[in-house]
């Protein structure tokens, strides 16, 4: 039988604990995939501290994970161009296991020479950052900032702007702000007076930004950007609403962007140009470990589960 890591009640890191769930079988338009590996994202810690019960209540037990890599070893009706044997890596629920079932249209190839840790923590970071981008309508010639630049998904959308033709202003610690300017943004460290620097950066201003960061910085931006509707944040709804910014979130979208940002970051793969570092990488079994790393933050990059 397959192996999971769940939570049969709400609770910190120590309520992951294994379970053998019932084997998942694909549906019409979908695949199943034996894991390989599974990304950590702050999603799945708020499932499992109870944080979101009352808007997201659960049926326990509940394997988390959302995105994967691995490898196709069945495939559902309506399926014809993916087969058995093919490793692929794309955005599916109860990722925390040996076995899961994605819709064929949230997964993509993995490319050659991206190895599976890495390839499983791109598909989160692809989806919201191309989903944030479009909402926010970057194109050429625009100059964005992204809050959180150092952070996966914040990394994700700097490359992803620049590959559009727009210029990247990046906010990030002192520690990341090389990361961030290694990626090809205009870096600036965040904190007190950062609006004061993206302005001494880009005297011209910016016309869009893209909260990555969750740090209270959405008054500063709707400032920077002269009008709430063109700054989003992926992570702090209430600060979205007190600001007349916007939020966005994958399950609010009426449009699915999987596809589109997995195929920008095979592209931007091939390219040389893909810049996804891990924090580190754990066995399934400790998921609960990989979950206190990630409540620990100082993250330099994504965390990953190694399943098999």
């Amino acid at each position: 039988m397959p192996m999971a890591m769940a939570f049969a009640e709400y609770g910190g890191p120590e309520v992951l604990t294994p379970l053998e769930p019932a084997e998942p079988h694909p549906g019409p338009g979908q695949v199943r995939i034996t894991v390989r590996a599974a990304g950590v994202n702050p999603l799945d810690a708020k499932l499992r501290s109870g944080a979101m019960a009352g808007a997201w209540p659960l049926e326990l037990p509940f394997v988390p994970g959302s995105e994967l890599a691995g490898t196709v070893d069945a495939v559902g009706e309506e399926v014809h161009d993916l087969s058995v044997g093919e490793a692929v890596m794309g955005l599916a629920p109860h990722s925390y296991a040996e076995q899961a079932v994605a819709d064929r249209d949230r997964v993509a190839r993995v490319p050659e020479g991206m190895d599976v840790e890495h390839a499983a923590a791109v598909p989160v970071a692809a989806e919201t950052a191309w989903r944030a981008l479009a909402e926010l309508r970057v194109g050429a010639g625009d100059t964005l900032l992204v809050h959180g630049a150092g952070g996966v998904v914040g990394a994700m959308a700097v490359r992803f702007a620049l590959a559009r033709g727009a210029r990247v202003v990046g906010t990030a610690s002192a520690a990341a702000v090389p990361r961030v300017a290694a990626l090809g943004a205009m870096a600036v460290t965040y904190g007190e007076g950062v609006a004061d620097r993206v302005r001494e950066t880009v005297p011209g201003g910016v016309d869009a930004v893209l909260d990555t960061s969750g740090a209270d910085v959405l008054g500063e931006s709707v400032a920077l950007a002269g009008t709430p509707d063109r700054v989003l944040t992926v992570v702090d709804p209430v600060a979205a609403r007190r600001h007349g910014a916007r939020f966005s979130s994958s399950g609010e979208s009426p449009v699915d962007h999987a596809a589109a940002g997995l195929a920008q970051a095979v592209a931007l793969h091939r390219a040389g140009s893909l810049h996804l570092p891990l924090h580190a990488v754990y066995p399934l079994a400790e998921a609960a470990e990989a979950h206190r790393a990630l409540a620990a933050g100082r993250l330099s990059g994504k965390i990953v589960l190694s399943v098999s």
